[in-house]
């Protein structure tokens, strides 16, 4: 597990894991192996014996360590499991904020020299920071104009936008439930294809722009590049069982986290696609080194 103890991958991967013990009759045991932004724990996972004994959970960063130059690591050292979770990405801005809208903010980011607005969050070249980036080049804005005020998660991001240092905040919906709740901070956009359920009053980013976006970040079970079929087909069936459970729904809705699953087959297209797009959106932001 790349991440450390106590967060939210690693609240997700220990209930899958306790999950596949069940469906699987075998014990899994969780190993945290945080660092590096993840690096040091999608590493031992690729270097990890390809026997089908040891797996882990994969994440979005995956896509982003070799265009940034800060290990080789990538989708391809991997066997795709399955997928079991993506969150899309969300745009919060202070409550006091003029912008009334996505296409109000994006022009003044459009119109306005580089630096004059911050997003904070998540670390320079994040999925959710790419997810924005995403969404501010398809909307003809520059995403080198918004300058990252880096942040180790989201809640001090949101204490940063409440505080007036940036304008801007990426996270999930429900990382900004409760400063939403406190009436701080108003999230104006999710960029998702229709809008959620839990939260129907968030418009999605085709209703507030005219160009629809499905942008975020996942988790997913991996194993080593070789691991043998077999393995993958009975780990991949177990795990479906278990993201259907109503125990999982029920754990990922109080969470906040959203279920999504995805063969291997679709789970590997879906790396592949995200390592390309990472690298076109890193390029475009200037952090490929």
């Amino acid at each position: 597990m790349p991440w450390s103890a106590g967060g939210g991958t690693d609240a997700v991967a220990r209930f899958v894991a306790s999950g596949l013990e069940k469906e699987l009759g075998k014990p899994v045991n969780v190993i945290n192996r945080a660092g590096a932004g993840g690096v040091i724990g999608h590493t031992a996972i690729s270097r990890a014996k390809a026997d089908g004994y040891t797996i882990g959970l994969a994440t979005a960063e995956l896509a982003s360590y070799h265009w940034m130059k800060t290990s080789p690591v990538s989708y391809k050292d991997m066997t795709p499991i399955a997928q079991v979770n993506f969150d899309a990405a969300a745009i919060t801005i202070s409550a006091k904020s003029e912008w009334d809208s996505v296409p109000a903010m994006f022009d003044d980011i459009r119109n306005n020299p580089v630096g004059t607005y911050k997003l904070s969050g998540i670390p320079a070249g994040a999925a959710y920071h790419l997810a924005l980036a995403q969404a501010l080049n398809i909307n003809d804005v520059d995403p080198k104009n918004v300058v990252v005020v880096p942040s180790q998660g989201a809640a001090p991001g949101f204490q940063e936008l409440v505080a007036g240092g940036v304008q801007i905040v990426a996270s999930s919906v429900p990382e900004g439930k409760t400063m939403r709740d406190a009436g701080l901070v108003k999230t104006i956009a999710v960029m998702t294809e229709e809008r959620s359920s839990a939260y129907p009053d968030i418009p999605t980013i085709g209703e507030a722009t005219g160009r629809p976006l499905d942008a975020g970040t996942w988790r997913g079970l991996v194993g080593p590049k070789g691991m043998p079929d077999e393995a993958v087909q009975a780990i991949s069936a177990a795990a479906k069982k278990v993201t259907e459970s109503d125990e999982f729904l029920e754990f990922m809705a109080r969470t906040g986290f959203g279920v999504k699953w995805s063969s291997p087959e679709d789970f590997g297209a879906m790396m592949a696609k995200s390592d390309e797009l990472s690298g076109e959106l890193i390029e475009k932001l200037g952090l490929a080194n």
